[in-house]
Order: structure tokens, then sequence, then C-alpha cells
């Protein structure tokens, strides 16, 4: 890596591009925390996953569900799937039209209510994971899955309100003059409690300090077995009783200087990996090449994601489009075959802490089996 650190990158970033702001190292390092949460929603698309993606949604507390917690991204079963074709046009692509474009006979809109979102604007900016409709336990959500002579294809799909899979970015950057960031354990508790309390999966200790999951079945029984290998086993299952209530937590988090290091850990880090299914350690190394190669010695087919978010992030910035909700549409055109072109890279760029002896390959392949399994036969039960 050319920098010391991430906090060596941040610098120069704040020299760069946050210069014209009160605070550039604050501004500079929000932009990173956005940049993590964009590597990991395209990390997700490359793996196949993303008309599974809701972003911000309020995810309820299991068995206490006043109580909810929005998380950056979850991933909904899908229910059923439509595939539009939307004619080339100069307008928005709202809710409106697209839902106009759906044949009732064979996907029908009954007891949905059409939201005012807009999937594509005027100006060739994209709404990730646009949501067109709601219902009582569903919502329709529209993603862009091509464009040429003919128009937008659009896939429409209806995804369950409960997610089979949770993911949540961290990042805490150091203030001038302190060794770490003052809000450094207060985050990582906040990631933790709604990690432990959103899944049906509780994780709890015995006196010798052995992790133990335990699920609670329909008759109030307690089923109860090794925390790694009682999660497995509802990874696995085609059981509705296990996998109804059962949500996979995923922490991302950025190390910063606050996190040390993946085989280092602060009480933070220990704090994050006993709560999460699955902890994420996004290295410097990673992070500073994907920074290099789109904005400080941008590739050439980054260019365009470099324009999108120097017109976000500048003085005279008109619009946001460089974030994981709104992207322009060149922006996410080219980081989507830059994910695809180095995968094996980027997944490199991730250590993975919790579960001991993990892979970024088991994740996906845990992913992938929870999103094929028959969603509509377990919830309608």
């Amino acid at each position: 890596m050319a920098y010391e650190s991430v906090d060596q990158l941040q610098k120069v970033l704040a020299r760069q591009v946050f210069h014209y702001t009160q605070d550039a190292k604050k501004a500079a390092g929000r932009a990173l925390g956005t940049l993590i949460e964009i590597i990991t929603f395209h990390l997700l698309k490359s793996w196949g996953l993303e008309q599974s993606i809701a972003i911000e949604q309020s995810l309820p507390e299991y068995g206490n569900p006043d109580i909810t917690h929005n998380v950056e991204y979850s991933l909904h079963p899908i229910l059923r799937k439509s595939v539009l074709t939307l004619p080339p046009s100069r307008v928005s692509v709202t809710a409106g039209r697209i839902l106009s474009h759906v044949d009732e006979t064979t996907f029908p809109l009954v007891g949905l209510r059409q939201t005012g979102a807009v999937l594509l604007t005027t100006d060739r900016v994209l709404r990730n994971a646009c949501v067109v409709a709601n219902g009582a336990h569903a919502r329709l959500v529209a993603t862009l899955v091509s464009e040429d002579v003919r128009g937008l294809h659009i896939a429409l799909v209806e995804q369950h309100a409960k997610p089979y899979a949770m993911f949540e970015c961290k990042r805490v950057g150091i203030e001038e003059g302190t060794r770490k960031g003052p809000q450094t354990i207060e985050k990582a508790k906040q990631g933790a409690y709604v990690a432990k309390a959103v899944s049906a999966l509780h994780k709890t200790r015995t006196a010798t300090g052995e992790l133990r999951g335990l699920i609670f079945k329909p008759d109030q029984t307690i089923y109860s077995k090794p925390y790694a290998e009682l999660m497995t086993e509802i990874v696995a299952s085609g059981d509705p009783e296990l996998l109804r209530d059962f949500i996979l937590t995923v922490g991302v988090v950025s190390n910063h200087g606050n996190w040390f290091a993946s085989d280092n850990h602060n009480k933070e880090l220990k704090v994050l990996a006993q709560s999460y299914d699955w902890l994420l350690f996004l290295s410097d190394d990673g992070l500073a090449e994907f920074i290099t190669e789109l904005l400080l010695k941008p590739t050439p087919l980054l260019k365009p994601a470099r324009r999108a978010f120097l017109a976000s992030y500048t003085a005279e910035k008109k619009k946001n489009q460089f974030t994981k909700v709104l992207m322009a549409f060149a922006a996410d055109q080219v980081l989507q075959t830059y994910f695809e072109n180095n995968g094996a890279r980027i997944e490199r760029w991730f250590d993975v802490i919790t579960p001991r002896h993990g892979s970024m390959r088991k994740l996906r392949r845990q992913l992938a089996q929870l999103h094929d399994k028959d969603w509509q036969a377990i919830h309608s039960l």
C-alpha cells in the first residue's frame, strides 16, 4: 500500500477533494464510510443477491416487534418475480410507470400500495433497491437489469418483509490528538445489540465459556447445540420452525486505526465478534486499493465512477449521486464490471474474524443456501 494507513489516505482525500469544507478530514472520513457501504453493496451484487437486497429497512426485534432497528442492508426471500421491458423514453422511470407495465393476470397487485419512488431519473441517477409498492407482509422492489435498443429491462420482485440475512457496516475515524475515536466502543455496542436482538437464534455462554446457540420452537421448547453447529444446521435445513425467524447477521468493520488488526483484537472487536454470526474485517490495504483505483490513480474503467464521486463531494455539487441508495447509472455500470472482473481479489480484502475457520467462500455459500430455499412454503406454514 502506498500509504502508511487509511488515516494517511484520509488526509490525502482531505487535501485533494475536500479542501473546500470547514472540516476537510471529517468530510473525508464520512466519504470513507460511504465507500465501505458501496464496497459491501457491490460485493453482494456480484454474488447475485441484488434482487434480495433492501436498504435501510427497519427490522423488528425477535419477540419484541415494538422495537425496530434500521440496518444498512437486509436480504429478503423472493416470493415471485417478473421481468418487464419499458420502451426507451426521456421521462423518469417512476413506480407508477413500472407498475403500469405489469400483467396483472400473471402478477396481481392486489393488496399492494404504490410508492412515489423513482428508479431512474431523467438525469440518469439510479435508486438501488427501489421499493415501488408496499403490502402488509411484503414489498415490490424494482432493479434495473440492463438497457439496450429495446429499452430498459427491469426485474420486479416481491420480497418477503422478514429477511434471511442482514449486513451492517461500522467504521470510526481517529480524531486528531487521540489514540482512537471516542465513539468506537459505543458503535460496537450498538452493532452488537442489533445483531443479538433481531434473530431467533440466540447466543449464550456456559460457565466454562462455551458458546451455545438456542432457538425457541413454536411449542416453546428450546432447541440447543454448540453455537457453530446449530447455525450450520439451520442454514442447511428446510425446517420452517428453524428458518422462519432466523436471520444470519453479518458485520463489516474497517480498520482505520481503531479496530487494531484482524489477528490482534481490542475490546470493541471482541464485542462485535461474539455478537455477529459473521464478522468481516475490511483491511486498510483493501480499502486503499479501491480508493486509489477509483479516485487517486483512477483506472480507465472506473473514470465514470470517479466523475460521479467528485460531482457528489465537491463544493459545486447539485445532487448526491454516489451513495448506497442513489448512484449515477454510468457509475453503477462500471462498478458492476469492476467487481465482476476482480471478484477473487476483492474478497481477499476481507479477513473473516467470526466464525473461526470461516472464509468468504463459505459465507457466500451460506447466503446462496438461504436465498434458494422454498420461502413460499416456509412462510405459509
